[in-house]
């Protein structure tokens, strides 16, 4: 039996949409951090459903059998055509861009494009001083249970973490069965196996072969983009791949410029 992930749905008010989007969320989130920016798209595309999903091992998606890849994720999508139908786009930021181009690839049929927010496509071995590799060990260190959400937040800052990012990661905590304190709400080990295989699968070959239009957001002032990742973009993408930039973002591109961003996949930008 296939795994079906959790899903929330996103309408404009008193629309009746006759297309889908399916919106996946990065390594660590929940389809709920896209829930604003997406009723905010949604005004502007009464046609579309924006359909939030929780990736495996994320938000409300527990239990999902291994292999914890990025081609299990996007095949996990399969099982969502029953209640909300095929989608015409899917949107994945980061981890979830990649799942968004793997699914594109494996099931391109009644699909009008991928989008691909800040995410390499390539394969590539993370620096040591990247990011989630750093949260990722950072988390291992959290002695658990924790009487409050609150210890999570002394404890990430206590060792370099912006009060922001350690506020967001309180939302992977859930209180334990016994309702003696707090405890991940995920599976560190599945959660690594994800971020690992992220880093290894090589998906270039979509963007020299599109089997269909491909949309790649770059944030101007995201970390993911030296400077040969962006000549590859000019020198061996397929003219069906896009290249958007938005100057003044960061990785986080739904929170730094989400006009921009709802602007391109609204298809109103200039």
């Amino acid at each position: 039996m296939s795994f079906v992930p959790a899903t929330s749905v996103v309408t404009a008010k008193g629309a009746t949409p006759t297309r889908v989007a399916y919106v996946l969320h990065g390594i660590l989130g929940s389809g709920r951090n896209w829930r604003t920016l997406c009723r905010r798209l949604a005004e502007q595309t009464p046609d579309t459903a924006y359909v939030l999903v929780d990736l495996r091992n994320h938000g409300d998606s527990q239990g999902a059998p291994p292999p914890h890849t990025v081609t299990s994720a996007a095949d996990d999508l399969l099982a969502l055509h029953a209640e909300h139908g095929p989608p015409n786009v899917v949107i994945g930021h980061s981890f979830g861009g990649k799942v968004a181009l793997r699914y594109a690839q494996r099931h391109p049929s009644g699909m009008d494009a991928a989008w691909v927010l800040d995410s390499r496509s390539d394969a590539a071995e993370p620096e040591p001083d990247n990011e989630v590799a750093l949260v990722l060990r950072a988390l291992r260190s959290v002695p658990l249970p924790l009487a409050s959400r609150e210890d999570l937040v002394t404890h990430l800052t206590g060792q370099g973490f912006s009060q922001s990012l350690a506020r967001w990661l309180t939302t992977n905590l859930d209180r334990t069965p016994d309702g003696d304190g707090f405890a991940w709400v995920f599976d560190l080990d599945a959660i690594d196996a994800m971020i690992a295989d992220y880093w290894q699968l090589d998906l270039w070959p979509v963007l020299r072969d599109p089997p269909l239009p491909v949309h790649v957001v770059r944030a101007g002032r995201s970390d993911r983009w030296p400077d040969e990742v962006i000549r590859r973009y000019a020198e061996e993408a397929a003219p069906g791949v896009h290249l958007h930039v938005l100057p003044e973002a960061g990785h986080w591109v739904h929170v730094d410029d989400p006009q921009g961003l709802i602007a391109l996949l609204a298809g109103t930008a200039g």
